[in-house]
C-alpha cells in the first residue's frame, strides 16, 4: 500500500544562505526551507526556487506538478535538526492547523477505536484516562460530537481538546512516542 503524500506545507523558516554548519564555499550552499506538511504533520526539508524567498507561515505547494515556490523536496527533517526560528513558530503552527481542521479533530473524538484490550486511542491524548475516555464513548452514541465547544459541554471536566490535540502532535513529532495518531512519520 502506498503512503499519501504531502500535497501543501507551511514555511516554519528560511534560510537563503542554507545551513550555517554547511563548511562548504558560499557560492555552492542552497537555500533551504524548514516546512511542516499540513495534513500529515511531516518535518521537511524543501529546496526553494532560485530567487525565491519566503516567509514562516506561508502555505506553498509540494504536491506532483508545478510548484511555483519549491524546486525539490530534500527529505524529512528530525525535530533535532529544526532551525531554533523553526523550533518555535512549530508550537504555532501545529495550533494553527488543528484549528483550521476542526472537523477532522472533532471526527477523531467520533470515531476513536481501542488500539488493544487495556488500551485505547482516546486515553493518548495528554490529559484524557479511563474516566475521560468511557464519558467521551457513552456521550457519541447519543449523537457524533460537531466541534470542540460541542466535546466541552457534553463531557464533564475535559481538557480542553483543541489544546490535547495540539500537545499529542508536538509528543509525536519530538518521535517518543510509540503509536501514532497525527504525525506520519
Amino acid at each position: 500500500m502506498e503512503q499519501a503524500k504531502e500535497e501543501n506545507a507551511v514555511v516554519l523558516d528560511f534560510l537563503p544562505n542554507g545551513y550555517a554548519f554547511d563548511n562548504r564555499p558560499s557560492h555552492m550552499k542552497t537555500a533551504i526551507v524548514q516546512a511542516l506538511g499540513k495534513s500529515r504533520f511531516v518535518l521537511l526539508e524543501l529546496a526553494p526556487k532560485k530567487g525565491i524567498h519566503l516567509q514562516p507561515y506561508a502555505e506553498v505547494y509540494i504536491g506532483e506538478g508545478k510548484r511555483e515556490h519549491i524546486h525539490h523536496i530534500v527529505g524529512k527533517l528530525p525535530m533535532d535538526r529544526l532551525t531554533p526560528t523553526a523550533k518555535s513558530e512549530l508550537d504555532f503552527v501545529v495550533k494553527d492547523l488543528v484549528k483550521k481542521n476542526e472537523k477532522r479533530f472533532v471526527d477523531f473524538f467520533n470515531e476513536a477505536r481501542p488500539l488493544s484490550t487495556r488500551m485505547h486511542q482516546l486515553e493518548l491524548l495528554p490529559g484524557l484516562g479511563k474516566k475521560h475516555m468511557w464519558e467521551v464513548i457513552e456521550a457519541r452514541r447519543d449523537k457524533p460530537f460537531e466541534s470542540f465547544e460541542d466535546i466541552r459541554k457534553r463531557v464533564k471536566l475535559m481538557p480542553d481538546p483543541e489544546k490535547a490535540i495540539a500537545k499529542r502532535i508536538m509528543e509525536e513529532l519530538s518521535g517518543k512516542e510509540k503509536h501514532r495518531l497525527f504525525v506520519e512519520m
